[in-house]
């Protein structure tokens, strides 16, 4: 909200402001950024959503998008206005059925500014019609809407959504949804959850997803083209469903080899973190030319790169961790990201354990005799990192160093109680870095400041109390006491994933 400074000569507009009674004058613009510092534009205040319904309409052909937003909500102060992050083209807003003005602001803020204003904690529903074609906008220099050769792909962090429905962009918004999209016949439409059903009339045919737990907007997905899809129920009683495009070529076999393991591996990941949180898990792999897979909430995006090399059941770990650690429990703030990748990263390390190629604290020794004490990995800080480097590989690697130290100073049964209590302590919520420092306390019966300190928050190697061989790592292999473990070359291969 911008203060309105009154120069002498506007006396008498002062003393109409005065007449207006203190009700009124209460209301004022929602934020046009819901407070986080890493992204001072991304979100916004004033309101918090609970559902979205989305009935969309998209061409393949031209990449035309067209639909309506239906956005329920409530209201945190007394609005005048408010902001949602989108880019497209709007053509008309309603508010509780009311027409309203609307204009856009910045590099992606569309200002809606009801009839009447809004009251503190009211229940409010926002509809928007929009259409465009989101492979055109361009928000920071950038694009987050993926084409392909027979559709597109909505899936990246931190941001997506604006390429396709307007929200309230942040993961302290999070949110249930139903997805429909209609597409002409004979393509297909992933995204979140559970398809509810599907229905084709005059060429046209429409899918509906439903997410019926909260989801942060950036896990919000959609992808349409042409697949394959595989369904299944995993041995825990896990529905599945994952689908490959058509055209993958030579990466299709090793993408289904590892893809197809989601099951068996949702059901091993909930023996570390408790039960599985959703409704349906699976992933998706696209014929992208992207580098990175994403942990889009039940339905994880996989690029075809991540199977160049054969089939790599790590990525497939990585981003099925974060179910629990990141969308589950999702960041306050995005500087809290270690407990989404560091988590996720440590998982890998687990299933190295599993499959007998390389313990955890042989992959901490590895990591830690990796890096000089001179080597920039080290002035990353996993527990505040910045924009700059949030997925700088030390938020990876050095922050799954960190929960290998905290496992060696609690020991295993306080360890593996933290790592199953803490999704369950803020199941669908919200946490931070200092949250989980006060949970892992209070398990263990311990004070952990200085091990967090040492390995989330300094800017230097720590001493470290994780690293029972030290020695020193060779170009190839191993020197000295540490010798690369087996599973490490998999595991790098995942470095690119968020």
């Amino acid at each position: 909200m911008h203060r309105r400074i009154l120069a002498p000569g506007a006396l008498a507009a002062a003393s109409l402001l005065l007449a207006i009674p203190a009700s009124a004058a209460s209301y004022s613009p929602g934020a046009p950024g819901i407070g986080d510092p890493y992204y001072p534009y991304y979100g916004n205040g004033g309101y918090d959503v609970s559902h979205y319904d989305l009935r969309l309409q998209y061409q393949p052909a031209t990449d035309e998008l067209a639909g309506t937003a239906t956005i329920l909500a409530r209201t945190t102060q007394d609005l005048s206005s408010f902001d949602l992050d989108f880019l497209l083209d709007v053509s008309e807003v309603r508010v509780n059925g009311v027409k309203a003005d609307f204009a856009t602001s910045g590099q992606h803020e569309l200002v809606v500014t009801p009839k009447s204003p809004l009251a503190k904690d009211t229940q409010v529903t926002v509809v928007v019609r929009y259409s465009g074609v989101p492979s055109t906008k361009t928000a920071y220099g950038f694009n987050t809407w993926h084409r392909t050769p027979d559709g597109a792909v909505a899936a990246d962090e931190p941001e997506s959504a604006w390429w396709w429905y307007p929200s309230n962009d942040h993961p302290l918004d999070k949110a249930t949804y139903d997805v429909s999209v209609a597409v002409p016949d004979g393509t297909q439409v992933i995204s979140n959850g559970l398809l509810q059903s599907t229905s084709s009339k005059l060429g046209w045919t429409r899918y509906n997803w439903r997410q019926n737990k909260p989801q942060a907007t950036y896990l919000t997905t959609l992808a349409v083209g042409k697949f394959d899809i595989t369904t299944s129920t995993s041995e825990g009683g896990v529905p599945v469903v994952n689908a490959y495009s058509k055209d993958l070529g030579d990466n299709d076999g090793a993408a289904r080899a590892s893809v197809e393991r989601t099951g068996e591996l949702v059901d091993w990941l909930s023996g570390y973190f408790g039960p599985y949180p959703f409704s349906s898990a699976g992933g998706y792999v696209p014929n992208t030319t992207t580098g990175y897979a994403l942990e889009t909430q039940t339905r994880v995006y996989y690029s075809p790169k991540q199977f160049a090399n054969g089939a790599n059941t790590s990525v497939v770990v990585h981003e099925l961790a974060h179910q629990w650690y990141g969308d589950d429990v999702s960041l306050k703030g995005w500087k809290d990201i270690w407990i989404n990748e560091g988590f996720a990263r440590y998982a890998q390390w687990l299933w190295s354990e599993h499959e007998g190629e390389g313990t955890a604290q042989e992959l901490a020794d590895y990591v830690y005799a990796s890096h000089p004490a001179d080597d920039a990995f080290w002035t990353v800080k996993p527990g505040d990192p910045g924009p700059d480097d949030q997925f700088d590989i030390a938020v990876y690697d050095r922050g799954a160093l960190a929960i290998q130290a905290l496992r060696n100073e609690v020991g295993d049964d306080a360890f593996f109680a933290i790592l199953k209590g803490w999704p369950k302590e803020h199941a669908y919520g919200n946490a931070s870095v200092a949250d989980f420092e006060g949970y892992a306390e209070k398990v263990s019966g311990k004070s952990l400041s200085a091990l967090f300190d040492a390995y989330l928050f300094e800017p230097t190697k720590p001493v470290a109390p994780a690293v029972k061989a030290v020695g020193a790592v060779g170009a190839v292999g191993a020197v000295g006491a540490v010798a690369q473990p087996k599973s490490w070359k998999q595991i790098e291969a995942t470095n690119d994933v968020h």
